[in-house]
């Protein structure tokens, strides 16, 4: 699913201009952006978290020649989902 697809999706369900909506999704994803560099969390109800990470330097190998490397600082995103969203994916469809 594309950005495009979520509009259109939120278009057909709310009634409310393509560009309206596609503005509020727009400002959706700056507010959660901007949330993440920031590092602070992100919880949403029914759905998850997600969390900024650092990960420390540390020393790797090339695996084309063998020889060491290293691996800079860096954050990672990771999500977790919430209980209710894992409950819906695995539900038997009927």
């Amino acid at each position: 699913m594309t950005k495009v697809d979520i509009i259109e999706e939120i278009y057909e369900k709310v009634g409310f201009s393509k560009k309206e909506v596609a503005k509020i999704v727009e400002y959706i994803f700056d507010i959660i952006k901007d949330t993440l560099i920031k590092e602070d969390k992100i919880k949403i109800s029914g759905f998850g978290n997600f969390v900024v990470r650092k990960k420390r330097s540390r020393r790797g190998r090339n695996p084309q020649t063998g020889g060491d490397i290293e691996i800079t600082a860096r954050r990672i995103l990771t999500f977790k989902p919430s209980q209710v969203l894992k409950a819906s994916l695995n539900r038997k469809e009927s």
